[in-house]
């Protein structure tokens, strides 16, 4: 199947996409420090930059989009242009994805993970919920934490 739109206007929209201060990264940040927490974001010298650090509790925040960390979930999809090439960059990323979230907690970190499906098109009230969630999170015990739709 061909793709709907002419190469460069797939350029300019797939150029348009960023790594990191999306708007659900953004309404996360937003909500922890509304709850009080301070972080720190793009620390560099820890394994695949966390989007959200908590040094006080020695805990990172993940915020993955569905699609480029290859959630099975249904905002994942591979297109249908040049499929091959998708399959093994989408893999590639979760392999990625798990050894750094095993260097994080070799090194002693704590690994909330968000995934895109648990905010997008939910509104404010499912912000709430998952800053609860990870308000529990990050004062309890447990180790790792994974917050899906």
């Amino acid at each position: 199947m061909a793709d709907t739109v002419d190469a460069a206007t797939r350029s300019r929209m797939m150029s348009g996409i960023r790594a990191r201060d999306t708007k659900i990264e953004l309404a996360i940040r937003k909500a922890l420090f509304a709850r009080g927490y301070r972080y720190r974001t793009d620390v560099r010298r820890l394994p695949g930059r966390p989007d959200i650090v908590l040094p006080r509790w020695k805990a990172v925040i993940l915020v993955h989009g569905c699609f480029w960390h290859a959630h099975d979930c249904g905002l994942c999809r591979i297109p249908a242009t040049r499929p091959e090439f998708w399959k093994a960059k989408l893999e590639g990323n979760s392999e990625r994805d798990r050894r750094n979230e095993a260097a994080l907690m070799d090194a002693g970190w704590r690994i909330a993970t968000v995934w895109e499906c648990a905010l997008r098109s939910k509104g404010s009230e499912a912000v709430k919920e998952v800053a609860g969630q990870l308000d529990v999170w990050i004062r309890g015990p447990e180790q790792m934490i994974e917050i899906r739709g």
